[in-house]
């Protein structure tokens, strides 16, 4: 059972609501410092509290929860900028977290980049239960929300890996490379077994770290965005999807190394048994 903080709603009226529920299952060591964030909140020991929720992130980069409770104790306490920052986190992670994404849009409006809460307010579908705070927002705007949609729409064009040449440095142990349709290098990390991903401006985030990944070697993207890694040293191939979910695709590959994606074939060779296998997707 997860815990809250709740209290800031009833303190500022800021509009704080639930962390969202998520199927990802965070280490236990970082669990342990969440919950002290929690409990240094409940005293109000803030920084205290935010330290906590800082290592519970750094011990699992992938912890959507202590993101978003930090990110909404600094913007209680108005430290706006860098709470845009700790959304914009989870935004990357988890692009479906439309409550993070209102956030975005509201402190960038708060900030003044009118543009860029536009372009936050314009991913929040009308199903979602922040639609109606979005419109109010966009109310503000003076505008609405159709009519951001609109104009969004009119803009976007997938950005495009810089096509001059360069180098993504600080990379540690790189093996496995692959891209997806909207401009994004990813790049896997065979000794610290995680895998980095690389706006097309250039921005590096870790995209995922977790014990699933256990020597990752080559990668491959379909069409759908999906991406595939041969898990060397745990013996099989992962697949995760473009919100970062993780399952097992293939399991008993002994060695798996190089990976192929053809329509809905994937092409795995296994170094461990001299052989290429061949998966139906």
């Amino acid at each position: 059972m997860k815990k809250f903080i709740v209290a800031l709603l009833i303190l500022a009226g800021t509009g704080f609501t639930f962390a969202a529920e998520q199927a990802y299952e965070p280490s236990t060591e970082a669990k342990l410092q969440y919950n002290q964030g929690v409990d240094y909140y409940k005293v109000g020991q803030y920084d205290q509290a935010m330290a906590a929720f800082r290592q519970a992130i750094s011990l699992d980069p992938n912890y959507i929860d202590a993101y978003y409770n930090l990110g909404s104790i600094l913007e209680y306490l108005r430290q706006d900028e860098a709470a845009l920052a700790i959304f914009k986190q989870i935004i990357v992670r988890k692009p479906d977290d439309y409550e993070s994404v209102y956030k975005a849009a509201n402190l960038s409006f708060k900030l003044g980049f009118t543009d860029k809460a536009k372009t936050y307010l314009s991913l929040i579908p009308p199903e979602s239960s922040v639609y109606a705070s979005a419109q109010a927002l966009a109310s503000n705007l003076n505008t609405d929300m159709q009519t951001i949609k609109t104009e969004k729409a009119k803009e976007t064009n997938p950005p495009k890996i810089d096509q001059t040449n360069g180098m993504y440095n600080n990379i540690p142990s790189p093996t496995g490379i692959t891209t997806d349709n909207n401009g994004n290098v990813f790049v896997a990390c065979f000794s610290d077994n995680m895998i980095y991903k690389i706006s097309p401006d250039g921005k590096k985030v870790i995209f995922i770290k977790t014990p699933k990944l256990n020597g990752p070697i080559a990668m491959v993207s379909d069409d759908a965005g999906n991406i595939y890694v041969s898990n060397y040293n745990a013996n099989n191939v992962l697949k995760i999807t473009p919100q970062g979910e993780i399952t097992t695709l293939v399991s008993n590959v002994q060695k798996p190394y190089g990976l192929h994606v053809d329509g809905n074939l994937l092409f795995v060779s296994s170094q461990g048994t001299n052989s290429v296998l061949r998966y139906k997707l």
